[in-house]
């Protein structure tokens, strides 16, 4: 029993040790995780005695999120960079705690657009370090420049599509609006020709739409979330193929890498051994 709770001590205070040391080297990163984390842990605590259960579960969400780089890196041996662990960070918090709880998908048109975009140069990065990871420490591997930065853009760009997947099945089977609706004011489409002959049929200038009878006051109809899924998709690729570019010319020599760098994830070994060497 004694031994049990020496082990669990001793594992608490080697937790302890690794995060002052990480303070020491990290400190902005550690101040951020930290700042997110509490204000995170407040609006848990105000959405509960508000009643809005599923805003806890949103803020428990984050709380997971905000700690996965950490796990990962421990685990697997990763090291991410600071300013990639610190981007994603703000991302997770914007887009569950100002997104979803303060409604800023709503208030501010640009803030799912910014947050797709951002979301296809970062999943870029990361394709771009997976198969980076694997061509340096691999002797049977050697693949191009061009072969690297192309399965980044294809790892990125199906992220983007499992993600959008995953937002048709929440408003599917949940009934949930995930993919928010865009107001139309035209149609343009075969299944209103009555001659079933295929022809385009035109409804120009639509100002108004009901329901069984009822107006819904919107000025148009709503395209049940096509163009925000097709959007996303192409804000997507636009932060994919930047990566992507940015990437070719870091492996072929023609860029300093300073500021790609920051994205390419490493093993911890590699870093001590370069840190040794200089």
């Amino acid at each position: 029993m004694n031994k049990k709770k020496n082990d669990e001590k001793e594992k608490r205070d080697l937790k302890k040790e690794r995060l002052r040391e990480k303070a020491k080297k990290e400190p902005v990163l550690v101040t951020v995780y930290f700042l997110l984390r509490a204000i995170v842990i407040a609006v848990m605590v105000l959405q509960f005695f508000n009643g809005e259960y599923y805003n806890v579960f949103l803020c428990v969400l984050t709380l997971i999120l905000l700690a996965a780089p950490s796990i990962i890196e421990h685990q697997f041996k990763i090291d991410i960079p600071n300013t990639l662990e610190i981007i994603v960070l703000i991302m997770v918090f914007s887009a569950e705690i100002l997104g979803e709880i303060s409604s800023y998908y709503t208030r501010f048109k640009g803030w799912d657009t910014a947050l797709h975009t951002l979301t296809g140069f970062l999943t870029a990065a990361v394709g771009f370090s997976i198969i980076d990871l694997m061509n340096r420490s691999s002797k049977k591997l050697n693949l191009s420049p061009f072969f690297v930065c192309f399965f980044s853009f294809c790892f990125s760009m199906t992220i983007g599509s499992l993600w959008e997947f995953f937002e048709f099945a929440m408003d599917y089977f949940f009934l949930t609006d995930m993919q928010k609706d865009t107001i139309l004011t035209s149609i343009h489409s075969v299944a209103l020709d009555p001659t079933n002959h295929n022809t385009v049929v035109h409804l120009c200038n639509i100002s108004d739409v009901s329901v069984n009878g009822k107006s819904l006051g919107l000025g148009g109809y709503l395209d049940i979330g096509l163009y925000d899924t097709i959007k996303d998709l192409a804000v997507t690729f636009l932060g994919s193929i930047t990566y992507s570019i940015l990437g070719f010319f870091f492996l072929i020599g023609k860029s300093k890498g300073s500021f790609v760098r920051r994205f390419i994830l490493t093993w911890k070994d590699d870093e001590k051994k370069e840190s040794k060497e200089e």
